[in-house]
Protein backbone atom coordinates (compact mmCIF):
# COMPACT_ATOMS: atom_id res chain seq x y z
CA UNK A 1 0.00 0.00 0.00
CA UNK A 2 1.04 3.56 -0.64
CA UNK A 3 2.09 5.53 2.32
CA UNK A 4 1.33 9.08 3.53
CA UNK A 5 1.66 10.87 6.87
CA UNK A 6 -1.19 10.40 8.59
CA UNK A 7 -2.21 13.52 11.14
CA UNK A 8 -1.76 11.26 14.09
CA UNK A 9 1.83 11.12 13.12
CA UNK A 10 2.14 15.17 14.11
CA UNK A 11 2.98 16.21 17.53
CA UNK A 12 1.21 19.42 18.35
CA UNK A 13 3.15 22.62 19.73
CA UNK A 14 0.97 23.67 22.29
CA UNK A 15 0.28 27.26 21.96
CA UNK A 16 1.24 27.71 18.44
CA UNK A 17 -2.10 25.72 16.68
CA UNK A 18 0.46 23.92 14.52
CA UNK A 19 3.13 20.86 15.18
CA UNK A 20 6.70 22.68 14.97
CA UNK A 21 8.23 19.37 15.53
CA UNK A 22 6.26 17.09 13.69
CA UNK A 23 8.63 16.24 10.97
CA UNK A 24 11.63 15.02 13.11
CA UNK A 25 12.29 11.72 10.86
CA UNK A 26 12.55 14.31 7.53
CA UNK A 27 14.38 16.81 9.49
CA UNK A 28 17.09 14.22 10.81
CA UNK A 29 17.93 13.40 6.95
CA UNK A 30 18.07 17.44 6.16
CA UNK A 31 21.91 17.05 6.32
CA UNK A 32 22.10 13.61 4.30
CA UNK A 33 19.78 15.43 1.89
CA UNK A 34 21.22 18.66 0.93
CA UNK A 35 24.94 16.92 0.64
CA UNK A 36 23.34 14.57 -1.32
CA UNK A 37 21.95 17.27 -3.58
CA UNK A 38 25.13 19.08 -3.74
CA UNK A 39 26.92 15.85 -5.14
CA UNK A 40 24.00 15.41 -7.94
CA UNK A 41 24.75 18.73 -9.44
CA UNK A 42 28.08 18.80 -9.02
CA UNK A 43 28.70 15.11 -10.54
CA UNK A 44 26.31 16.62 -13.59
CA UNK A 45 28.73 19.72 -13.81
CA UNK A 46 32.01 17.56 -14.22
CA UNK A 47 32.95 18.25 -10.61
CA UNK A 48 33.87 15.65 -7.52
CA UNK A 49 31.38 16.59 -4.39
CA UNK A 50 34.46 18.19 -3.00
CA UNK A 51 35.45 20.53 -5.50
CA UNK A 52 32.05 21.97 -5.88
CA UNK A 53 31.32 22.19 -2.02
CA UNK A 54 35.05 23.99 -1.65
CA UNK A 55 34.23 26.09 -4.91
CA UNK A 56 30.62 27.07 -2.94
CA UNK A 57 32.59 28.23 0.41
CA UNK A 58 34.85 30.47 -1.55
CA UNK A 59 32.61 32.25 -3.05
CA UNK A 60 30.72 32.39 0.02
CA UNK A 61 33.95 33.58 1.88
CA UNK A 62 34.38 36.17 -0.52
CA UNK A 63 31.09 37.35 -0.75
CA UNK A 64 31.53 37.79 3.35
CA UNK A 65 34.58 39.49 3.36
CA UNK A 66 33.78 42.29 0.82
CA UNK A 67 30.64 42.92 3.24
CA UNK A 68 28.42 42.78 0.41
CA UNK A 69 24.99 40.52 0.71
CA UNK A 70 23.60 39.82 -2.50
CA UNK A 71 20.72 38.00 -4.28
CA UNK A 72 22.13 35.87 -7.17
CA UNK A 73 19.30 36.27 -10.14
CA UNK A 74 17.63 33.75 -11.57
CA UNK A 75 18.05 32.79 -14.55
CA UNK A 76 14.66 32.51 -16.77
CA UNK A 77 15.25 30.50 -20.17
CA UNK A 78 12.49 29.71 -22.58
CA UNK A 79 12.09 26.04 -22.28
CA UNK A 80 14.26 25.61 -19.72
CA UNK A 81 13.93 22.58 -16.82
CA UNK A 82 14.57 23.42 -13.25
CA UNK A 83 14.95 21.55 -9.73
CA UNK A 84 12.84 23.61 -7.67
CA UNK A 85 12.29 23.21 -4.05
CA UNK A 86 10.40 25.34 -1.12
CA UNK A 87 10.40 24.66 2.88
CA UNK A 88 8.63 25.78 5.90
CA UNK A 89 9.48 28.64 7.61
CA UNK A 90 11.58 27.44 10.56
CA UNK A 91 11.85 23.82 9.00
CA UNK A 92 8.19 24.18 9.99
CA UNK A 93 5.65 21.43 8.01
CA UNK A 94 3.84 22.76 5.79
CA UNK A 95 1.59 19.65 5.24
CA UNK A 96 -0.24 18.17 8.01
CA UNK A 97 -2.40 16.19 6.91
CA UNK A 98 -3.90 14.76 3.25
CA UNK A 99 -6.53 16.83 2.28
CA UNK A 100 -3.29 19.52 2.91
CA UNK A 101 -1.37 17.51 0.42
CA UNK A 102 -4.21 16.80 -1.85
CA UNK A 103 -4.58 20.96 -1.92
CA UNK A 104 -0.92 21.93 -2.83
CA UNK A 105 -1.20 18.94 -5.64
CA UNK A 106 -4.54 20.96 -7.21
CA UNK A 107 -2.85 24.27 -6.72
CA UNK A 108 0.54 22.63 -8.25
CA UNK A 109 -1.84 21.10 -11.28
CA UNK A 110 -3.45 25.04 -11.75
CA UNK A 111 0.23 26.67 -12.38
CA UNK A 112 1.42 24.24 -15.17
CA UNK A 113 -2.12 24.92 -17.22
CA UNK A 114 -1.97 28.32 -16.63
CA UNK A 115 1.90 29.01 -16.74
CA UNK A 116 1.89 26.24 -19.63
CA UNK A 117 4.30 23.89 -17.99
CA UNK A 118 5.70 20.89 -18.34
CA UNK A 119 5.66 18.75 -15.02
CA UNK A 120 8.44 15.83 -14.84
CA UNK A 121 8.71 14.80 -11.87
CA UNK A 122 6.90 15.66 -7.91
CA UNK A 123 7.86 14.95 -4.61
CA UNK A 124 6.12 16.14 -1.37
CA UNK A 125 8.03 15.95 2.52
CA UNK A 126 6.45 16.93 4.92
CA UNK A 127 8.45 20.66 5.45
CA UNK A 128 9.45 20.90 1.96
CA UNK A 129 8.77 19.91 -1.91
CA UNK A 130 10.66 19.01 -5.07
CA UNK A 131 9.15 19.91 -8.60
CA UNK A 132 11.24 19.21 -12.00
CA UNK A 133 9.63 21.41 -14.33
CA UNK A 134 10.12 22.73 -18.06
CA UNK A 135 9.30 26.04 -18.69
CA UNK A 136 8.30 27.00 -22.17
CA UNK A 137 8.13 30.58 -21.34
CA UNK A 138 10.50 32.22 -18.88
CA UNK A 139 8.01 32.62 -15.87
CA UNK A 140 9.63 30.04 -13.26
CA UNK A 141 9.78 32.99 -10.87
CA UNK A 142 5.48 33.93 -11.48
CA UNK A 143 4.59 30.39 -11.86
CA UNK A 144 6.25 29.30 -8.26
CA UNK A 145 5.24 32.66 -6.50
CA UNK A 146 1.19 31.94 -7.58
CA UNK A 147 1.87 28.52 -6.17
CA UNK A 148 3.26 29.05 -2.72
CA UNK A 149 1.41 32.22 -2.22
CA UNK A 150 -2.44 30.79 -3.09
CA UNK A 151 -1.22 27.40 -0.88
CA UNK A 152 0.06 29.89 2.25
CA UNK A 153 -3.15 31.83 1.60
CA UNK A 154 -5.11 28.46 1.85
CA UNK A 155 -2.98 26.72 4.58
CA UNK A 156 -3.24 29.60 6.98
CA UNK A 157 -7.03 30.41 6.37
CA UNK A 158 -7.87 26.33 7.27
CA UNK A 159 -5.90 26.86 10.46
CA UNK A 160 -6.40 30.38 11.32
CA UNK A 161 -2.62 30.81 11.20
CA UNK A 162 -0.71 34.38 9.78
CA UNK A 163 2.69 34.83 8.45
CA UNK A 164 4.88 33.35 6.07
CA UNK A 165 4.27 29.52 5.71
CA UNK A 166 7.95 29.57 3.44
CA UNK A 167 11.15 30.35 4.06
CA UNK A 168 12.60 33.29 1.90
CA UNK A 169 12.47 32.41 -1.94
CA UNK A 170 12.31 29.18 -3.34
CA UNK A 171 15.33 27.15 -4.62
CA UNK A 172 16.09 26.25 -8.43
CA UNK A 173 18.79 25.29 -10.11
CA UNK A 174 18.81 25.29 -13.96
CA UNK A 175 19.38 21.78 -15.35
CA UNK A 176 21.26 21.75 -17.97
CA UNK A 177 22.42 18.18 -19.58
CA UNK A 178 20.29 14.73 -19.77
CA UNK A 179 22.44 13.38 -16.98
CA UNK A 180 21.71 15.84 -14.53
CA UNK A 181 17.77 15.39 -14.94
CA UNK A 182 17.78 11.46 -14.85
CA UNK A 183 19.89 11.61 -11.73
CA UNK A 184 18.00 14.43 -10.47
CA UNK A 185 14.53 12.55 -10.90
CA UNK A 186 16.28 9.45 -9.27
CA UNK A 187 17.25 11.77 -5.98
CA UNK A 188 13.82 13.71 -6.44
CA UNK A 189 11.64 10.16 -5.76
CA UNK A 190 14.21 8.79 -3.43
CA UNK A 191 13.66 11.71 -1.15
CA UNK A 192 10.93 9.86 1.31
CA UNK A 193 13.16 6.49 1.19
CA UNK A 194 16.30 8.23 2.09
CA UNK A 195 14.62 10.04 5.34
CA UNK A 196 13.18 6.61 6.47
CA UNK A 197 9.35 7.25 6.02
CA UNK A 198 9.21 3.90 3.32
CA UNK A 199 11.12 0.99 2.09
CA UNK A 200 10.86 2.22 -1.81
CA UNK A 201 9.81 4.46 -3.77
CA UNK A 202 6.94 2.84 -4.68
CA UNK A 203 5.52 3.19 -1.55
CA UNK A 204 5.49 6.87 -1.27
CA UNK A 205 2.07 8.11 -2.64
CA UNK A 206 3.13 11.49 -2.62
CA UNK A 207 5.29 11.61 -5.42
CA UNK A 208 5.80 10.97 -8.81
CA UNK A 209 7.31 7.95 -8.96
CA UNK A 210 4.07 5.58 -8.80
CA UNK A 211 2.59 7.08 -12.34
CA UNK A 212 5.89 7.28 -13.69
CA UNK A 213 6.58 3.76 -12.98
CA UNK A 214 3.31 2.64 -14.13
CA UNK A 215 1.90 1.63 -11.34
CA UNK A 216 -0.93 3.88 -10.82
CA UNK A 217 -2.95 6.44 -13.02
CA UNK A 218 -0.84 9.41 -14.38
CA UNK A 219 -2.62 12.61 -13.14
CA UNK A 220 -3.36 15.22 -15.19
CA UNK A 221 -0.49 17.78 -13.69
CA UNK A 222 2.20 14.84 -14.87
CA UNK A 223 3.53 14.97 -18.65
CA UNK A 224 3.65 12.25 -20.75
CA UNK A 225 7.11 12.56 -21.91
CA UNK A 226 10.29 13.67 -20.61
CA UNK A 227 11.44 11.72 -18.06
CA UNK A 228 9.36 8.35 -18.71
CA UNK A 229 10.60 9.20 -22.57
CA UNK A 230 14.33 8.17 -21.66
CA UNK A 231 13.67 4.53 -20.30
CA UNK A 232 10.73 2.80 -22.08
CA UNK A 233 11.37 -0.16 -24.49
CA UNK A 234 10.62 0.65 -28.16
CA UNK A 235 9.61 -2.91 -27.58
CA UNK A 236 7.75 -3.13 -24.82
CA UNK A 237 6.44 0.45 -24.38
CA UNK A 238 7.03 0.25 -20.23
CA UNK A 239 8.54 1.92 -17.59
CA UNK A 240 10.90 -1.27 -16.79
CA UNK A 241 14.32 0.86 -17.11
CA UNK A 242 13.58 3.53 -14.84
CA UNK A 243 12.43 1.03 -12.18
CA UNK A 244 15.64 -0.96 -12.47
CA UNK A 245 17.76 3.15 -12.84
CA UNK A 246 15.75 4.04 -9.81
CA UNK A 247 16.92 0.94 -7.72
CA UNK A 248 20.50 1.66 -8.51
CA UNK A 249 20.22 4.91 -6.19
CA UNK A 250 18.49 3.23 -3.25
Amino acid sequence: MARGLTPTEFETDEGHGRPATSCLSVLASERSEANAAMAVSAMAGGLTPNMSERATGAAAEALVGSGVVTRPLRPHVPGGIYHVTSRGNRRECIYLDVLDRRRFLGNLDDVVRRFAWRCHAYCLMGNHYHLVVQTPKPNISEGMQRLNSRYAESFNRRYRLSGHLFQGRFYSELVETDAHLLELARYVVLNPVRAGLCPDAADWMWSSYRATAGLERRPRLLTETGILAQFRSPALGSPFGLRAFRSRGA
